[in-house]
Parts: structure tokens; C-alpha cells; sequence
């Protein structure tokens, strides 16, 4: 982040705080729980989102070398994901070309080669069919070079490898990240690494784990065991990068800046600031490290959740350090992740049919208007 873009949003929180006001919105907003429950708007959502745009698969330091390779499922659809020896990524849908077998079962590790556990055709970590049993024989007129893995669109940007799960979609990934590039790459996420992380399944729509993070006005109730007394209460700004979100959330340290010099204001010494990338990451900047929250939907109810301590390679601090504030995001996003299971129980069983959104809430109505748009034209850029 710019210099100057720091100043200015710590100009616009302290200004709110000197006024008693928090960022508002132009007025409440309902959001209908049928958002959080229909199977037919999921369904709608996983193809318009998340199989037309690109998300994160992986960390670039979890295919650190040449042959590395991982395995992901997005959108219900499992992804092959390589490093070749000459250093280039690489993605494919796992199945042979053959009976559409899964080629590679969960997990990561280092590979040339991959041999499929049916009727063992092998492919190179390229992608390219190298052999299959009796293929001249069994299969005549058939070419073997279209029959290579299926090829999905993959780009390492910002320390994270991308993924669009369509294969014809032709998109531009410089264009729909152009608002926040600037931001991403001063967080030099690629000099980083995984110091701690954690996956775990939550019942609750992916809509509603997003929302429970993007606004600070629940701080001191939900979280008044953990981090709400370091945080300004119901104090928060965000903005729209593009299709993007950066939420700027004060700790109570804020009003120090007020009798330092302005050129040493440093808003991460002061505030986490939240990228949500839409649809289904989010990058928490801390003050030495930031947190990679992964929202993956499995059903319209059920979300795997994973995330990721990351800090730059060389940092000094102890792997204690690192696991003591990994527990405390950890302890502190359940505390959300909770109080979403139960929204998403009532409004499962039609105990509830709206959800309000306040003044102070325009986070969530700004996200969800986001989602809106994509559902409602044939693309969401």
C-alpha cells in the first residue's frame, strides 16, 4: 500500500473516532434468507463464481520446486496442480482421458509422472499423455495427443497460485485484480511462507462466513474474550478495489497517531486491514504477518474453511511465536464461524426469513450486491 493511501485512511478512521461516528451506509438493508439455503441459487453461484473466476489454489511455496505437485477440489470438481522441471505451473482437472478416472488422490508431494490407478495411463506433470497399455491396438484412429489432461487456465501472482476451473473461460486476470494489485504485491506475500494452518469444516453458507468478519460492529460482544478490548468498538471503513473489498479494522492504539509525526504513521502498527478478494479469500494484513483465510463452499450449508499463518522466510520470531498467534486468529474467527452455524440453522429450519444489515454494516451490503451482480448477468466482471 501506498504511503499516501495509508495517511488517508488513517485520516478518515480518526476523523470517524473525533466525531463519535461510525462508516455508514446510505441506509439498512435486508438480506432474505433464501440467499443461505436455496439449493437452486447455490448451484447458480458455484457455476456464474466460482468455476468462472480465478481463485486460490495454493501458496507458491507449497510447490516450491520443480515436480511438486498438489491436488484441490473448487466447485465440486478436483484440480491437479504441477510445477514442471522447467519451473512453470501448471493445472488440470484430475481425470484420466480414458474413463474419467481421478487420477491423483488428495494430497501433495514431487512427481514426473502420474499414472492413472484404472488402466494405468500415464501422463507427464505437463499434462501430456505419455503412454497407455495396447493404446495402437485397442484404440485405432484415436490421437494420442488429444488425449492429453484437460488444461485449466493457472497464474502465480501476489505469492499465490490462481486457478479458473473453466476451461474455455478466456479471462483477464490482470484486469479484474488491476484496483488491487498495488496493494497485494506490498504485502510481498511471495517472500513468505506457511508458519502455521489449520482446515476445518463449517456448517454454515459461505455468504455468512464471509459477512461475519467484514464489519467490526459485533467486536466487543462476540469477542470480548479474545480481541475485542484491542479493537475500537463498532469502528471500521471499507472500500471497493474493483470487484475487491479493503476493510480497515482500528485497534484501540489508534488515537496514539494523533501526536506522532505523519510521516511515521504506519496503519498496520495501529489496524488489520482485510482484503476480500472476491468470492472466497480473504488476506488478513497484520502488523508481521498476515493470515490467508480460505472460504471454499462444499453445499449450500457446509464450507471448508482453512487458514494460514504466513510471515516472510527469514522472520526471527520463534515457531512458538507463530503457533501462539495462529491460535489466537484461530480462536477468534471460531467465535464467528459459531455464531454462522447458528444463523445458518435458522434460517434452515424458516425460523428467520431476513437478515438485517445496519448503517454501520455497509460491508455486507456492498459484498452482496457483488454477488447479486454476478447472478444476475451471464459474467462477473
Amino acid at each position: 500500500m501506498k504511503h499516501a493511501v495509508e495517511i488517508d485512511l488513517i485520516d478518515e478512521v480518526l476523523a470517524l473516532k473525533s466525531a463519535g461516528s461510525a462508516f455508514l451506509n446510505a441506509a439498512p438493508t435486508q438480506s432474505p434468507a433464501d440467499r443461505y439455503v436455496s439449493k437452486d441459487r447455490f448451484r447458480q453461484e458455484q457455476v456464474r463464481i466460482f468455476i468462472k473466476l480465478p481463485g486460490i489454489v495454493a501458496h507458491v511455496s507449497e510447490l516450491a520446486n520443480p515436480c511438486d505437485f498438489i491436488t484441490r477440489e473448487v466447485a465440486g470438481r478436483s484440480i491437479l496442480i504441477t510445477r514442471d522441471k522447467g519451473g512453470q505451473v501448471n493445472a488440470f482437472v484430475n481425470a484420466c482421458r480414458h474413463r474419467g478416472t481421478r487420477l491423483v488422490g488428495d494430497g501433495q508431494g514431487s512427481k514426473r509422472h502420474f499414472s492413472c490407478p484404472y488402466h494405468a495411463w500415464t501422463y507427464a506433470n505437463t499434462g501430456e499423455l505419455i503412454s497407455a497399455p495396447h493404446f495402437d491396438r485397442g484404440f485405432p484412429g484415436c490421437d494420442k495427443s488429444s488425449l492429453n489432461l484437460v488444461r485449466l487456465h493457472a497464474r502465480e501472482a501476489f505469492g499465490f497460485i490462481w486457478v479458473t476451473v473453466n476451461p474455455d473461460e478466456n479471462f483477464d486476470f490482470d484486469a479484474f485484480f488491476e484496483d488491487i494489485a498495488y496493494d497485494l504485491e506490498s504485502l510481498h506475500m511471495a517472500d513468505m511462507d506457511i508458519k502455521v494452518q489449520n482446515t476445518q469444516l463449517r456448517y454454515a453458507n459461505w455468504k455468512i462466513l464471509i459477512e461475519g468478519g467484514i464489519e467490526s460492529y459485533h467486536f466487543k460482544i462476540a469477542h470480548k474474550s479474545t480481541i475485542g478490548p484491542f479493537f475500537e468498538d463498532n469502528l471500521s471503513t471499507c472500500k471497493m478495489l474493483g470487484t475487491h473489498m479493503r476493510s480497515v479494522l482500528p485497534r484501540s492504539t489508534i488515537g496514539d497517531l494523533k501526536n506522532q509525526p505523519r510521516d511515521r504513521w504506519r496503519l498496520r502498527d495501529h489496524a488489520n486491514v482485510l482484503y476480500t478478494l472476491f468470492p472466497g479469500c480473504q488476506i488478513l494484513a497484520q502488523q508481521d504477518h498476515v493470515v490467508w483465510i480460505s472460504i471454499r463452499p462444499q453445499s449450500v450449508g457446509r464450507t471448508e474453511v482453512r487458514l494460514a499463518t504466513m510471515a516472510p522466510k527469514n522472520a526471527d520470531q520463534s515457531q512458538d511465536y507463530w503457533q501462539k498467534n495462529h491460535t489466537i486468529t484461530t480462536e477468534t474467527l471460531n467465535e464467528d464461524f459459531s455464531i454462522g452455524e447458528s444463523v445458518q440453522n435458522n434460517a434452515e429450519t424458516g425460523a428467520v426469513t431476513t437478515m438485517l444489515f445496519g448503517w454501520f454494516e455497509s460491508a455486507l451490503d456492498t459484498f452482496n450486491r457483488r454477488v447479486e451482480a454476478c447472478l444476475d448477468r451471464p459474467s462477473c466482471r
